[in-house]
């Protein structure tokens, strides 16, 4: 039955069932997967009155947490295709807020490959790996190309 659904509705069931069992927050955000693929990962957070601040824009924690859906579900698509079981954390944040994000808000991170590399060099060792992975956010209702702020997230993963 899940087969006929179209892919970016199981995506964002999965994202938003992994949030209400396991990071509450991430279920709160409603976010939307708007592309899932082995190259690309981009998942949308709406601006609203649970995700903005008392300037009108997205929450800097929010945005936060947005780049952490892109870049973990990115990583978690991988793992899943993998077949095998890995820990999955972010060991370090670094974040630059460029723009206010004054509408609906698109975290985009474009290393599905080098993901995929990555979760096979980790099945293949015993030892935990570290990997920085780059997001972008954008508010396309507003600019198509402006980036409002950029993450880089220290992504550690070990075989159990």
């Amino acid at each position: 039955m899940l087969d006929t659904l179209p892919e970016s509705f199981r995506d964002t069931a999965l994202i938003r069932l992994f949030g209400l069992t396991k990071v509450p927050l991430i279920f709160f955000m409603r976010p939307k997967v708007i592309e899932l693929n082995d190259k690309r990962c981009a998942v949308k957070v709406p601006l609203n009155r649970r995700t903005k601040n008392h300037l009108n824009s997205m929450y800097f924690g929010v945005l936060c947490a947005g780049a952490d859906c892109a870049g973990g579900l990115s990583a978690m698509k991988q793992i899943m295709n993998s077949g095998k079981k890995v820990s999955l954390a972010f060991k370090e944040f670094n974040a630059k807020f460029l723009k206010r994000a004054e509408g609906d808000t698109v975290f985009v991170c474009e290393q599905g490959e080098e993901i995929k590399a990555f979760v096979e060099k980790v099945l293949a060792s015993e030892e935990r790996h570290h990997m920085p992975v780059y997001i972008k956010a954008y508010c396309p209702d507003i600019s198509e190309t402006e980036v409002v702020a950029e993450f880089t997230l220290e992504l550690s993963l070990k075989k159990k």
